[in-house]
């Protein structure tokens, strides 16, 4: 066990009471509205996490590719992992068939060639994965793009050997989103297909998915952590922001401009629209308005005082998963003297 203060910078922390806290509220949420909720373990790709979260009530994990299964399986979290992403080439389908004959898994997809490349692997093995139709409701990203699509992929599935319909998926649900599942949902039923499972996700929106009147699963990560572009937002507190990245200020060449040690080799450069690149809790008039690689450019103008060389201050990134995907280990603590380290088990991890 070591100190906060202990840790040398740029360090990237994770408050465990906060983890739980959230892990609860989330888990309390979609108890009250009958919603399964799935774990997504890109947000943090810690097993220890995962595990809480399913200790919580979560009904299995999210996948956003193989190589994340893949560690968690060998952690030994095999309950009902869902692997949220198109899988075709190289060696995904045998990869995928290794883990079906270890634990329950399915995918989402939204092509035939991906859904006959699983099976022929699978069927030569004697596995059976689950197989989530992927819609496109809105966000134009992947998905089929009309309910009839979605029927006739899941008609397909239901005859390929190796693979089991589950029901649909989709990332996020937009306004006009739940009456193109709901209308799906009707289609395939009229054909007599069951639909076990319709999963959405996204933290922003996590808290009205009830309203849809048609998702019974949520996909949700980043819950855990919260970040800046959270608490922009208006669905999360500074005080639910879990994740936090320590560093130093190394210079303060003038007045109005100072410089820390976390530049984008620490922090995730996505999600600044409005030119900050994090949040210094200890500063927030502060904008750290440039990354260099090892260098944080921050606009100290309006702190009084501003931050003093040598000082340490901790800073909320724009976006927690992205941020954790940059590092090898983060500093779990609860408090300030109780801190452990756990490596960020899933980074790098193999598509």
């Amino acid at each position: 066990m070591s100190a906060l203060s202990a840790l040398e910078t740029p360090f990237p922390t994770v408050d465990l009471d906060t983890v739980e806290r959230n892990i609860a509220a989330m888990q309390r949420y979609c108890d009250a509205h009958g919603l399964a909720l799935r774990a997504h373990f890109k947000a943090h790709k810690l097993p220890e996490i995962a595990r809480m979260q399913l200790a919580a009530g979560a009904v299995g994990v999210c996948c956003q590719k193989l190589g994340e299964a893949e560690v968690l399986v060998g952690a030994g979290v095999v309950t009902d992992l869902l692997i949220a992403y198109p899988l075709i080439g190289g060696r995904k389908a045998a990869r995928l068939t290794e883990l079906a004959t270890q634990g329950a898994v399915a995918v989402g997809a939204d092509s035939e060639a991906v859904a006959r490349e699983l099976s022929a692997a699978l069927a030569a093995r004697g596995a059976t994965a689950g197989f989530l139709v992927d819609c496109d409701t809105g966000f134009g990203r992947t998905g089929v793009q009309a309910p009839e699509d979605a029927v006739r992929l899941a008609a397909l599935v239901t005859e390929l050997p190796g693979l089991r319909f589950r029901g649909l998926m989709t990332h996020p649900t937009p306004p006009g989103g739940a009456a193109w599942l709901r209308a799906a949902r009707d289609l395939l039923e009229a054909r007599g297909l069951a639909v076990e499972c319709v999963s959405g996700g996204g933290t922003p929106g996590a808290t009205r998915a009830h309203e849809s009147g048609v998702l019974t699963e949520l996909r949700v990560g980043n819950y855990v952590f919260g970040d800046r572009r959270g608490i922009a937002a208006g669905h999360v507190h500074l005080d639910d922001c879990a994740l936090r990245v320590r560093t130093t200020v190394v210079s303060t060449p003038t007045r109005s401009r100072a410089i820390v040690d976390a530049g984008s080799k620490t922090l995730a450069g996505d999600g600044a629209a409005d030119g900050n690149y994090g949040l210094i809790v200890e500063h927030p008039d502060a904008v750290i308005y440039e990354l260099s690689e090892e260098h944080g450019h921050i606009d100290v103008s309006q702190c009084n005082p501003p931050p003093a060389l040598g000082e340490v201050v901790t800073i909320v990134p724009n976006h927690a998963c992205a941020t954790v995907n940059l590092h090898d280990a983060v500093a779990l603590h609860r408090g300030a003297d109780d801190v452990r380290f756990a490596r960020v088990a899933a980074r790098g991890a193999v598509r």
